[in-house]
């Protein structure tokens, strides 16, 4: 989280913003603008993404309008869209979130094996659940998934569609992390599940790494079975988000890992920056001319 620049919008809709949740060195890794804002009188906090500078935004306003549709757990709630054609925007109640890119700048590094384990198996059961239902997210990279403590939480909802649609090369488009993208989506070729689960063993090998394209002997010895196979250059013979959460979490029951009732055991160091920002949010003033 980091104080507002010059460039940035005072309001949005009818929020005050207030700061940013993504640091301007890595924006280009960012596939939104995400901010914290609050209504003028104080009651409401949330957190409000704009379509990257550059971007389409009617093509963003689009995917927005689809993850304002899914429930399914594991995916971060879009509960209010709004803007114009020109400036779209969406919303949802704050609540203390690092992306996995402040996570481990919060740890010092990689996070242990266990908790790699706990978030990749979340993160592979909310998939299964959205492709059961044809849905494919398009978006996961390490500045997507916004860790609670609760668990981890996909957002960016269609990253790729919204910025450089089906039939146009992706590799070095800003916001989009190389490292995340399957060859085919790279290629430009559209956006499917198999992509998905390219970009959930991009985001292994970053939680297990600090790299979302590390050396096989940077990983984990126990890790590097699953992770070589959702990072195959074949989509077909990457496995299903099933068979992932079956090799991250043997014999765990499906639908543990997304409920979200218990809090993950997360490490001293990333919970006290939850912690962190959760009190820092708070104190956060309005500006004087609305007060």
């Amino acid at each position: 989280m980091e104080g507002l620049r010059q460039d940035d919008p005072a309001r949005i809709g009818e929020y005050v913003t207030l700061a940013r949740l993504d640091p301007s060195a890595e924006a280009h890794l960012v596939p939104e603008r995400r901010y914290l804002a609050r209504t003028a009188d104080g009651a409401r906090t949330v957190l409000v993404s704009l379509p990257p500078r550059g971007a389409d935004p009617a093509r963003w306003a689009a995917e927005a309008q689809w993850a304002g549709r899914l429930t399914q757990p594991g995916f971060w709630p879009v509960t209010q869209l709004g803007g114009s054609a020109a400036f779209p925007w969406h919303a949802s109640p704050y609540r203390p979130v690092l992306p996995l890119t402040a996570a481990l700048a919060a740890h010092g590094g990689p996070l242990p094996e266990r908790t790699v384990r706990l978030v990749g198996a979340a993160l592979a059961e909310a998939l299964a659940s959205a492709h059961v239902l044809g849905v494919a997210h398009g978006g996961i990279c390490p500045a997507a998934v916004l860790l609670t403590a609760y668990g981890p939480l996909l957002g960016c909802f269609g990253a790729a569609r919204a910025l450089a649609p089906d039939g146009t090369r992706r590799a070095g488009v800003p916001g989009l992390d190389a490292g995340c993208l399957a060859p085919e989506a790279a290629a430009g070729h559209p956006v499917s599940p198999a992509g998905d689960v390219h970009a959930l063993g991009a985001v292994l090998a970053y939680l297990a790494t600090g790299h979302t394209v590390p050396e096989r002997d940077e990983i984990p010895p126990a890790l590097r079975g699953p992770i070589a196979a959702c990072l195959s250059r074949d989509p077909a013979g990457r496995p299903a988000p099933a068979q992932v959460l079956a090799e991250l979490a043997p014999g765990a029951a499906y639908g543990t890992h997304t409920a979200g009732t218990e809090p993950l055991p997360l490490p001293g160091r990333v919970v006290a920056a939850l912690s962190d920002q959760s009190v820092r949010v708070l104190t956060l003033e309005l500006p004087a001319e609305v007060r």
